[in-house]
């Protein structure tokens, strides 16, 4: 099933502290956005990919992308202040039935958790990635604790999210109109009282965020390597 993706890369990355965009970072020799872009590239059914970046990056997107075997699909939109308006601004430029929402910085979406997503947002209109909460997990009020809370029904939500486009537009609209910041599509989604399902993905699909999150990224790459 056909579908397109937008993959928001104007963020400053402050949390990585390498004084650029961490998309730009290079992980087993090639940069982060390259990694995540092959997934997409590689994907038939994905019909356009639609990065929102800062315009002082965009010669330096420009020349990385220059080569990739799916640079044809790419489409470049300046994203704004937020995470969310860079969104609504990829949104704009988007068509067909499907949209998926991608972090720039998740480079290890497995193809089949992206197929499950696509569909699920066909049939019930949202689906967002996610695995479940393995730690325990404990409310607190500064630094005393007030409860342990039952993780049996948590997710520790990712990327890719799925909507059908008229959805996420017009959560997107909304959420504007009313000046309302969500922390991911999928809480905008939420609030117009439409359901939102969970597909589960894996613990490998992490999002790089900082220096630390270099060290596993490297070892899930060394893994993939040994399994072939």
């Amino acid at each position: 099933m056909d579908y397109q993706v937008i993959i928001p890369a104007a963020g400053a990355g402050k949390r990585m502290g390498a004084g650029r965009n961490k998309l730009f970072i290079e992980v087993d020799s090639r940069p982060v956005i390259l990694q995540t872009l092959d997934v997409f590239a590689a994907d038939d059914n994905c019909e356009k990919i639609i990065l929102t970046i800062q315009p002082n990056d965009e010669s330096q997107f420009r020349d990385i992308v220059a080569s990739h075997p799916g640079k044809e699909k790419i489409e470049f939109v300046y994203g704004g202040d937020e995470r969310q308006y860079s969104v609504y601004n990829g949104l704009k430029a988007a068509g067909g039935r499907i949209i998926l929402v991608h972090d720039g910085a998740r480079p290890f979406i497995r193809r089949h958790t992206i197929s499950r997503l696509v569909q699920a947002a066909h049939d019930h209109g949202a689906a967002i990635a996610a695995v479940p909460v393995k730690d325990t997990i404990k409310r607190a009020d500064r630094d005393k604790v007030v409860e342990t809370v039952d993780r049996s029904g948590l997710w520790q939500i990712q990327t890719p999210q799925a909507f059908r486009l008229p959805i996420l537009m017009n959560a997107h609209e909304q959420a504007k109109e009313q000046q309302y910041l969500g922390t991911d599509e999928a809480s905008l989604v939420e609030r117009m009282g439409l359901p939102v399902m969970i597909i589960e993905s894996d613990y490998d699909n992490i999002k790089l965020t900082t220096p630390e999150d270099l060290y596993f990224a490297e070892a899930i790459l060394a893994k993939r390597r040994n399994l072939g």
